[in-house]
Formats: structure tokens, C-alpha cells, sequence
């Protein structure tokens, strides 16, 4: 009872009406990293509603083409593409010939992310957790927004970055790797916003508390507080691409 009135005041319940949605929406062109689980498969399932084009990008083939299948059947245009984007090589490749395969892209949603917990001096041989890190949860974002630039100006579009609370209060040990990729990512976009009238393009950040993913499974203590569903989370982000407002952060993050 302590727990679940706790979670009501400090993670206040999200959603967002599908009316709006549909408004906003409805055969416009959304492009989604992660989409294959977590916040990226909740915002999915919730812009199949609304009736938006997607394209898909995650890990998961048979996850990717089932929510295409789902979307097809409500009328959306849907595709996917199966990438491991900590692939340096791989991504920018394939960005070369994305932004010719999408002429218009109204929204660009950034979710796809890794989470690490290893300190510092049990990382001395192990330089590759900070390139994976970095390579998912910032280059990648960078590298999809830039090929993706001129489809996002046609549409005016977005792009919706899912960032982490915990990046702005003082660091805990543990999150080296973490906090330095989403910092980086921060700046990228606090930067683009600063630029906006130049490119053309609205960039949105959302300092997400914790949610419920399979990404926070693997962490046992996060198990026992309180936090979003992926669906909540998924709220929050479409309540941000809706707004006129730079950031969503919790109430309590000061």
C-alpha cells in the first residue's frame, strides 16, 4: 500500500487520449529506434492506433515484422530495418541510402539505449563497454538525425530524444559509461535547439525516470521501486512531441 500510493505521487499516471493522437498523428511519417520492445514497442503499438506510417528499426526481426503486419492491418504504411546500431560501419552505410528512402520524415523518436553498471576500475580491460555504449545511446541518434535532416525539414518535423533523470543530478558510481553517453546526447540536442531556425527541425529531450523494460530487469534493485510502465513511458514521450516544450523531466527533478 506504502509502495503503490508512493508511486502514485512521485510517478503520476501518463496517458494521452487517442482522439489527439489521431489528430496529430494520422498519416504522418514516424520513424522509431528500439521499436522492437520497451518504449519503443508501447509507442508503436500506440501509434498503430493513431494510424501512422512507421518504420521500424530494432534488433528483432520476428518483433519488427509482426508490428509491421499489426500497422498494415489498421491501413498504415509500415517497414522495418533489422541494424545493430553500434555497428559504426553497418549504420553509416545504410544512412547513406535511408534518407533517399524516405523523402518526408515528420517525427524521428531516439529510444533505442543500452544501460551498463561497472565501475570504473573493473573497466580497465574493457574500452569496448564504453564504445557500445556511446556508439547506441549517442552516435547513433546523431548519425540517424543527420541523414534523416532534410526529410525531418520538408515535414518541419522532430526529433525525440529519450534521455535519462538521472543525468542531471551529480553522478553515482557505477554509471560512467551511462551517464557519459547520455550527457553527450544532451548536449547534441540542447545544441540543435539552439540552431533551430537554421535547420528547420524541433529537437525534444525527455529526462525519462525509471520505467519498467527489459533493459531495467537485469538491475534487481529497480525491481522493488516504483516506476513507469512501458506504456506510460511511451505517454510521455508522445505527450512531448505534441507540445511546444523543449524537455519533459519528473516534477521532482529540481
Amino acid at each position: 500500500m506504502l509502495i503503490g500510493l508512493l508511486k502514485h505521487i512521485v510517478y503520476p499516471p501518463k496517458s494521452v487520449g487517442e482522439k489527439k493522437l489521431s489528430e496529430v498523428f494520422s498519416g504522418k511519417w514516424v520513424v522509431i529506434t528500439g521499436a522492437s520492445s520497451g518504449i519503443g514497442e508501447a509507442l508503436t503499438l500506440r501509434l498503430i492506433k493513431a494510424r501512422a506510417n512507421l518504420f521500424l528499426i530494432a534488433r528483432n526481426e520476428e518483433k519488427l515484422k509482426s508490428l509491421c503486419d499489426k500497422a498494415q492491418e489498421k491501413g498504415c504504411e509500415a517497414r522495418y530495418k533489422v541494424i545493430d546500431l553500434r555497428q559504426r560501419q553497418e549504420l553509416d552505410s545504410w544512412c547513406e541510402t535511408f534518407r533517399e528512402e524516405l523523402p518526408n520524415v515528420d517525427f524521428l523518436f531516439c529510444n533505442a539505449g543500452k544501460s551498463i553498471r561497472r565501475a570504473i576500475n573493473d573497466s580497465i580491460d574493457r574500452m569496448h563497454d564504453f564504445d557500445r555504449t556511446m556508439d547506441l545511446n549517442y552516435r547513433s541518434m546523431v548519425a540517424l538525425s543527420l541523414a534523416l535532416m532534410p526529410s525531418l525539414k520538408r515535414a518541419t518535423g522532430r526529433i525525440v530524444y529519450t534521455s535519462s533523470v538521472s543525468s542531471r543530478y551529480p553522478f553515482v558510481p557505477g554509471w560512467s559509461a551511462y551517464h557519459a553517453s547520455k550527457c553527450a546526447a544532451n548536449a547534441w540536442c540542447r545544441t540543435a535547439r539552439r540552431e533551430r531556425k537554421k535547420l528547420g527541425v524541433k529537437v525534444q529531450i525527455a529526462y525519462m525516470p525509471l520505467v519498467y523494460t527489459p533493459m531495467s530487469a537485469v538491475n534487481e534493485t529497480y525491481k522493488k521501486l516504483p516506476a513507469y510502465s512501458a506504456d506510460e513511458g511511451a505517454c510521455v514521450l508522445l505527450k512531448l512531441a505534441m507540445s511546444n516544450k523543449f524537455r519533459y523531466k519528473p516534477w521532482w527533478a529540481l
